[in-house]
């Protein structure tokens, strides 16, 4: 199992609309984001908002078999709701289909598991 945190920042403004499409995810459209992950092969995503004197970012944590494969994925799916998605991430973070066609470019420093 692959696993990745990586961060976004939420672009200036657009704090409330994240919060928005964040609730929206978790109710109306958890179906559709459960799907989405599904076929992503997500096994777990953590989204936490950090608020910093820098910027409003969300801090998150991704779990998969493969990595680039549900990044992969993503990018170039043509299902409503990952379009609708993908959208999002251009609008409030910034982001890109080019820049998901892979994990974030992260460089794992510490990894503690007890047991």
């Amino acid at each position: 199992m692959e696993c990745i945190t990586w961060f976004a920042p939420i672009l200036p403004g657009k704090l409330e609309e994240w919060k928005a499409l964040d609730a929206e995810m978790a109710g109306a459209r958890a179906d559709d984001h459960k799907r989405s992950r599904e076929r992503m092969g997500i096994t777990r995503e953590v989204a936490s908002l950090m608020q910093t004197p820098q910027g409003d970012f969300v801090c998150l944590f991704h779990e998969a078999e493969d990595l680039a494969k549900a990044f992969g994925t993503l990018a170039t799916s043509d299902d409503p709701y990952d379009v609708w998605f993908r959208e999002q991430l251009v609008k409030l973070h910034g982001l890109t289909s080019e820049m998901l066609q892979g994990p974030p470019p992260a460089q794992l420093t510490f990894d503690y598991k007890a047991g």
